[in-house]
């Protein structure tokens, strides 16, 4: 098993000891499951509410989609498949009556 690069100084020279991952370069020590548990992307809906995968929301907005003559309408609503750290499209959705989308998280709140 490969261990990442060091977080600090980017040396290969990485040892494990416990659950901790160690540098023997620059001594900096971490836990690689701790560090995992922080990247957790946190997107917020248009009233606040944290979002996650796998929650229902609504569109508070009639949206235009690029490409199509058709829209989106207020009230539909959308499944969250992902969360992403975009800074335009957030969310990728599964809508009912259209297919998957990206979708801004300003426009949705959750159901």
């Amino acid at each position: 098993m490969s261990l990442p690069p060091c977080m600090s100084c980017q040396s290969e020279y990485v040892y494990q000891d416990q659950e901790l991952l160690i540098c023997p370069e620059c001594g900096f020590e971490w836990n690689p499951v701790a560090v995992a548990e922080e990247e957790v992307v946190k997107v917020q809906d248009a009233n606040g509410a944290l979002l996650v995968e796998g929650d229902k929301v609504t569109l508070i907005k009639d949206l235009k989609v690029k490409g199509s003559s058709q829209g989106l309408k207020i009230g539909t609503k959308a499944v969250i498949k992902r969360v992403h750290d975009k800074k335009d499209h957030q969310l990728d959705c599964k809508l009912d009556g259209a297919s998957d989308m990206m979708i801004t998280a300003k426009y949705v709140k959750k159901a």
